[in-house]
């Protein structure tokens, strides 16, 4: 049990420390984007008819505390995140970025987890049906669907969708919610409105997760199913489903636990383009204006923060996961316990 406390306590600290490097990583991209925030907002200004000068930039400069030293910055940025949980201000729109991304994150990592274990519900399944299976028309076939997953990218798939939609339902499915529930206050209604147009980018961002996961499950089901301890169990007697779940099954699943968070960041880095496509109002969306139309590098840090401490904190639990359902993991943690 002290081991299990001692690995649990190591990966927590390595999480911190991961987290902190990358944290390290954004703001630095942040700092070498051409041009202070001042600058960038009092450009935008003058594209708004305002005549700005040299002293204008000076001043919104200082009242940014852009003067100080960079890391006096960064260590301001960090502590403001962690203790304050405040993002600061958008560069460019001058709210703040904690109010604009209310809700709007939590939104997409909503579909971004739902589209994951979408994917997950249909590969696992089919993953070792495909590796068991003794009709080789059946594995043929689904390798050829999985493969047609991998093929197609997300933002096509998404087309062909809101074509057909629009050709025999009159509708695009664009957007999270219908233009009546655009702005209006959450209620059941909206609710069903919303998980009536959800499914598409859940379709949509579940597609090729689901491609790429059947694959894994089934290389992992083939390469388990010939080792010694799976021929053992059948020499014992052990054969049907009670050998493929208690065996070759429920040691495959380790490493697509583990593969987790790298999904989930695959998932949402695919968000953004699908967002664009099917005019999403939620944080993928922001993320492309951020990086792509204004330049407004405080909210696209914001948003790659989050994103990043997501994916470490999932893999944080998948680590803690493995490690007490794996008898090899646990064996080496718990000291066999």
């Amino acid at each position: 049990m002290i081991n299990f406390i001692q690995f649990t306590v190591t990966r927590a600290f390595l999480s911190i420390v991961t987290l902190l490097i990358v944290c390290f990583i954004v703001f630095s991209l942040m700092e070498l984007v051409p041009g202070t925030c001042a600058e960038r907002y009092l450009a935008f200004k003058n594209t708004q008819g305002s005549q700005i000068s040299f002293e204008d930039i000076a001043a919104e400069e200082k009242r940014l505390g852009l003067d100080k030293p960079f890391l006096y910055r960064y260590t301001k940025w960090v502590s403001d995140i962690v203790i304050k949980q405040d993002f600061g201000d958008s560069c460019i729109l001058r709210i703040s970025i904690n109010e604009l991304l209310s809700g709007r994150f939590v939104l997409s990592l909503t579909i971004a987890i739902t589209a994951l274990l979408f994917s997950y519900a249909i590969a696992i399944p089919v993953g070792i049906i495909s590796a068991t299976t003794k009709y080789a028309s059946l594995d043929n076939a689904l390798k050829f669907i999985s493969y047609l997953g991998i093929a197609l990218p997300n933002f096509l798939v998404a087309l062909c969708i809101m074509l057909f939609m629009t050709v025999y339902y009159g509708d695009t499915m664009t957007g999270l919610f219908s233009q009546e529930y655009e702005n209006a206050p959450w209620s059941s209604a909206k609710v069903q409105d919303f998980l009536s147009r959800a499914w598409l980018p859940i379709f949509v961002l579940g597609w090729n997760a689901t491609a790429f996961a059947l694959q894994t499950v089934r290389a992992l089901m083939l390469d388990e199913n010939d080792k010694l301890y799976v021929m053992a169990a059948r020499a014992r007697g052990v054969s049907g489903m009670s050998l493929l779940w208690r065996y070759p099954a429920k040691h495959s699943l380790g490493p697509v636990i583990n593969s987790i968070g790298f999904d989930l960041n695959r998932i949402f880095s695919a968000l953004p383009v699908v967002a664009l496509i099917l005019i999403l109002t939620e944080a993928g969306a922001l993320l492309i204006e951020a990086l792509a139309r204004s330049n407004d590098q405080q909210l696209a840090g914001a948003i790659i923060f989050l994103l990043t401490a997501t994916i470490v904190f999932v893999n944080f639990v998948t680590d803690i996961i493995l490690a007490i359902m794996d008898p090899r993991i646990r064996k080496g943690v718990m000291g066999g316990s």
